[in-house]
């Protein structure tokens, strides 16, 4: 069992009135998800196959996002900067991860990306060169419960999964970015 619980409202400092805390006040929520995950070579498998993973640290990076510890407690680091990064990277680092794979862009059928906020979402849109509507399950759950850290794209493969559009042979691309700073990439094929 893979769990993942944030307790993003832990880091909230009532004193401090800077943009950074003011939009982490507004953009992250508490939230917990758990995906129960089995050993391979199993035929009766409902769920997808996980192919692949990568982690890209980007070096010199580490006030992109994160936490400072404060007399107060957790203070959120979050520069406005982050969607630049993922403009900068993501295209190049996805499609590396895929060609590693045997795979392109156009071969994913599902997207299922991290609900960064709505800058770093239109970045992955447009730096991936996406069709409309690959990023709609992130931007629901976006708009429904915001950015709940880590647990965010557990909820968004959820919708994927009782939506039940996935197709023997598909992949989807489990996508997020987060602190240090990082893009996290699991390859995964129904």
């Amino acid at each position: 069992m893979l769990l993942s619980v944030e307790l993003c409202s832990l880091t909230l400092q009532k004193e401090d009135l800077s943009i950074a805390n003011i939009v982490a006040s507004g953009l992250f929520g508490d939230g917990a998800a758990a995906v129960i995950i089995e050993g391979g070579g199993r035929a009766d498998s409902a769920g997808p196959r996980v192919l692949d993973s990568r982690s890209v640290f980007y070096p010199d990076s580490e006030q992109m996002m994160g936490w400072e510890i404060a007399p107060s407690g957790f203070k959120i680091v979050l520069s406005a900067k982050v969607p630049e990064l993922a403009r900068a990277h993501l295209r190049a680092d996805v499609d590396a991860f895929l060609a590693d794979c045997g795979l392109s862009r156009r071969d994913v059928s599902h997207w299922i990306a991290h609900t960064g906020g709505p800058k770093v979402l239109e970045a992955m849109e447009s730096s991936l060169e996406l069709p409309p509507r690959a990023l709609q399950r992130s931007w629901d759950s976006l708009n429904r419960t915001g950015n709940m850290s880590s647990a965010s794209v557990l909820f968004v493969l959820a919708k994927l999964l009782e939506d039940g559009v996935a197709r023997p042979g598909d992949y989807g691309l489990v996508l997020a970015l987060g602190p240090g700073f990082c893009s996290e990439m699991v390859l995964l094929q129904w």
